[in-house]
C-alpha cells in the first residue's frame, strides 16, 4: 500500500475514533438550520426561497469548525515533523490530510443536507442538485481549509484567525453552489454553466492549494 493511501486511512481512522470534530460539525449544521427554519416561521414559500442559501452557507460554516484540526494533532505530538522529513512530499501529505477531512467531515454534512432540506421545504427537484453541487464544491472547502490550517499552525487562537482568512475564500464556492441550485429551482438559468464553474473552482483549488499549504507548514515548522 502506498504511503499516500496509508496516510489517508490513518487520518480517517483517527477522525472517526475521536468523533468530536465530526459530531460538532453535524450538530452545528442541524441546530442552525433548525433554528432558522423555526425563526423564519411557517411561510413555506419563504422557506423554499432561502433553502439553497441556508443549506450551503451553514454547511460551509460547519465544515470550517474542524479545518483547524487538519494539522493540529500531528503538530502537537511531533508527527507532522516526521512526515515533513519522510519519503512522501509535503505537498502530497497536505493532499492526503485535506482529502481525509473531506471524506470524514464534508461528506457526512452533504449526506445530511437533504434531510435538513425538508425542514426548509426544499422542492423535490432540488434534492438531487443539492447533493451533486455539494459533492462538487465541498472539496474546495477542505483544501482551502488546509491552507488556513497551515498558516495558523501552532498559534494559540489560530481558529479565530483561520476563520478570518478562509471565509472570504469560500465566497465563490457559496455563490456558484447557490446559483447551481437556483438554475434548477428558480430559473431561468443554465445549470451546466453554474455547475461547470463550481467544478472548475474545485479543480483549481485542489491543484494549487497543496503547494500553498505545504509552504505554510514548512514555514511554521522551522
Amino acid at each position: 500500500m502506498s504511503p499516500f493511501i496509508t496516510l489517508v486511512k490513518r487520518d480517517l481512522q483517527l477522525s472517526w475514533r475521536e468523533g468530536g470534530a465530526i459530531g460538532t460539525a453535524l450538530g452545528f449544521y442541524l441546530i442552525v438550520v433548525s433554528i432558522l427554519s423555526i425563526g423564519i416561521g411557517p411561510d413555506l414559500k419563504i422557506l423554499s426561497k432561502i433553502a439553497p442559501g441556508v443549506l450551503w452557507g451553514t454547511l460551509l460554516l460547519s465544515a470550517l469548525l474542524s479545518v483547524d484540526r487538519i494539522f493540529h494533532n500531528d503538530h502537537e505530538d511531533g508527527t507532522l515533523e516526521v512526515m515533513a522529513m519522510g519519503p512522501l512530499p509535503l505537498e502530497l501529505v497536505t493532499v492526503a490530510k485535506a482529502l481525509a477531512h473531506w471524506i470524514s467531515t464534508a461528506i457526512p454534512l452533504v449526506l445530511i443536507a437533504p434531510v435538513l432540506g425538508m425542514f426548509l421545504n426544499l422542492p423535490a427537484e432540488g434534492f438531487w442538485v443539492l447533493v451533486v453541487s455539494m459533492l462538487a464544491g465541498t472539496p474546495a472547502v477542505s483544501f482551502l481549509g488546509a491552507v488556513g490550517a497551515g498558516l495558523t499552525l501552532g498559534l494559540d487562537r489560530g481558529g479565530q484567525l483561520l476563520s478570518l482568512l478562509i471565509l472570504p475564500l469560500y465566497i465563490p464556492v457559496l455563490i456558484f453552489g447557490i446559483s447551481t441550485m437556483d438554475a434548477v429551482l428558480v430559473g431561468p438559468g443554465a445549470f451546466s454553466t453554474s455547475f461547470s464553474i463550481l467544478c472548475a473552482i474545485t479543480l483549481v483549488t485542489v491543484v494549487l492549494t497543496p503547494f500553498a499549504a505545504a509552504a505554510a507548514v514548512r514555514m511554521n515548522l522551522q
